[in-house]
């Protein structure tokens, strides 16, 4: 957790979530900010955030999952210039008001001992959302697994045949709150195809991609191993496709919202992509579909994902 707020009270809350390291709550720092918003010299206690740039540092590396906002109701006002430099940022957001003397009936913001924590940006998936959607990932993942690994090990015989290079193909991806990790997938491209390059998108009829990949693509065959990472607990079933961190430095900045795709676990198939948006298409489009994927979960609309992936990309000569 990092702690952003007015001295008085971020101080206050630094005391008040110290009592619930049993929670599994860790504070990385505090950034205590004055009338002018001006971060201050001095922090609540332990680490002090200096700059923004220094939480932003610290959010980048993975080291924070939650940030907590707290101001009086006074300066409520700079809650959203905090948001705005926050930017989308795959961390969850709460706002803690110094109520003061007042006192809130009836709302469901209360989550411990009486703090008021507002969720200002967090994921659909918590609680038992997130226990049911792991348990239909593995159930179904690994169903679809042991169906398919005949026709697996036949695609891996056959690339080892009329090829050089490994089988499959190792790239790192980000998935769930930007934590990175290596997504597997049967290797489609000749050996070290971005050796000279860097990471880059392929094209239409790119010359890098065997004769046997150009089919497993076109059959959606090359994402398979992927199941292995479901099963990991790497990915989902159905969520954004991830993207690779080199690429996604360059989107963070250009598209809005770009980074709230990864309040959610990475999937093989999403909602973008059985609505045609895959492959060499527009980025903006696809962020889009996502976040609405995101806004919208249920478990319904997985299966429905699902189902059109079926139809729709290993059924559909058009996939790419």
């Amino acid at each position: 957790i990092a702690i952003i707020g007015a001295p008085k009270q971020a101080l206050w809350l630094r005391q008040k979530l110290e009592g619930y390291r049993h929670f599994g709550f860790r504070i990385v720092g505090v950034c205590s900010f004055g009338q002018t918003m001006a971060p201050q010299a001095t922090a609540a206690g332990g680490a002090a955030f200096t700059s923004q740039e220094a939480i932003m540092q610290r959010i980048r590396s993975g080291a924070v999952d939650q940030v907590f906002i707290t101001l009086p109701l006074e300066e409520a006002s700079a809650l959203k210039e905090i948001r705005v430099w926050l930017g989308d940022e795959p961390v969850s957001i709460f706002f803690v008001p110094d109520l003061g003397d007042l006192r809130v009936f009836g709302s469901d913001a209360e989550t411990f001992d009486g703090l008021q924590a507002i969720a200002l940006q967090d994921s659909p998936l918590s609680s038992w959302h997130a226990l049911l959607k792991r348990t239909i990932d593995f159930t179904l993942g690994g169903l679809a697994l042991a169906v398919l690994s005949p026709l697996m090990a036949i695609i891996a015989i056959t690339i080892k045949l009329t090829s050089d290079g490994p089988v499959f193909y190792r790239q790192e991806r980000m998935g769930l709150d930007g934590k990175r990790f290596q997504m597997l997938k049967f290797r489609t491209m000749v050996k070290d195809a971005e050796k000279h390059t860097g990471p880059i998108w392929a094209v239409p009829n790119d010359p890098r991609v065997t004769r046997l990949g150009r089919w497993l693509r076109r059959m959606s065959l090359d994402e398979l191993p992927q199941l292995i990472n479901v099963l990991k607990g790497e990915m989902s079933l159905v969520g954004p496709r991830p993207e690779r961190p080199p690429l996604i430095e360059q989107f963070r900045d250009s598209i809005p919202r770009y980074m709230l795709r990864h309040k959610v676990k990475a999937g093989m198939t999403g909602w973008a992509q059985v609505k045609g948006w895959r492959g060499n298409t527009s980025l903006e489009k696809r962020i889009e579909y996502d976040i609405d994927y995101i806004e919208h979960w249920s478990l319904w609309n997985d299966l429905k994902i699902l189902g059109l992936t079926v139809v729709r990309g290993f059924l559909n000569r058009d996939a790419r």
